[in-house]
């Protein structure tokens, strides 16, 4: 299972203003610097949840429909399934039927069911499925707690922006992030 992202978010759950102000850093020297770690916060929470802060759109790659015919799909919270595509045995692409599929976005990991699994002959990648995930299009749809997880892991990064290299980031996370995120983790049992 493979998941691509198809396009960058149109922004970050942070603002340049939010980050200043939580910094208390007044002039705009260090703006590229704050831009930068504001990305790297970001990608650093969405990596270890799984969650998708800013709505954009991705692909998943299957070798074949599980089973079961329940999906769990590893990014969240999922607000549509556009398309699920399959390949024939001349590798053409099909659109899969999709009535009467069951989607629960919300749910970590955010489940798909068909009625039906999809037969590909493809035998990798044979199963494509489009779709958008994230709390929405602005910092101000995403929970507070996330929030204030990405202002303080913010704040350990600027700290250390000049001891550690940018490629190197996150040189750490701060005392608390783990309590913050730990609602939006996944548990495995």
């Amino acid at each position: 299972m493979t998941i691509a992202e198809l396009a960058p978010p149109v922004g970050e759950p942070l603002t340049l203003a939010e980050a200043r102000a939580h910094l208390r850093v007044d002039d705009t020297a260090d703006d590229a610097v704050i831009a930068d770690l504001i990305t790297t916060v970001r990608e650093h929470l969405e990596r270890t949840t799984g969650l998708v802060l800013i709505t954009r759109a991705f692909r998943l790659y299957l070798d074949a429909w599980p089973e079961g015919r329940v999906l769990e799909i590893g990014r969240g919270p999922i607000v549509s399934i556009e398309t699920i595509t399959g390949y024939d045995a001349l590798g053409a692409p099909f659109e899969a039927d999709m009535t009467g599929f069951v989607l629960d976005g919300a749910a970590l990991p955010a489940r798909l069911s068909l009625p039906a699994g999809l037969e590909t002959a493809r035998a990798v990648n044979g199963v494509e499925i489009d779709f958008t995930a994230g709390f929405g299009t602005t910092g101000a749809e995403v929970p507070a707690s996330l929030k204030r997880a990405l202002l303080t892991h913010l704040t350990l990064l600027y700290a250390y922006r000049g001891a550690v290299a940018p490629g190197d980031q996150p040189a750490d996370v701060p005392a608390g992030y783990d309590r913050l995120v730990a609602p939006f983790r996944r548990m495995r049992l």
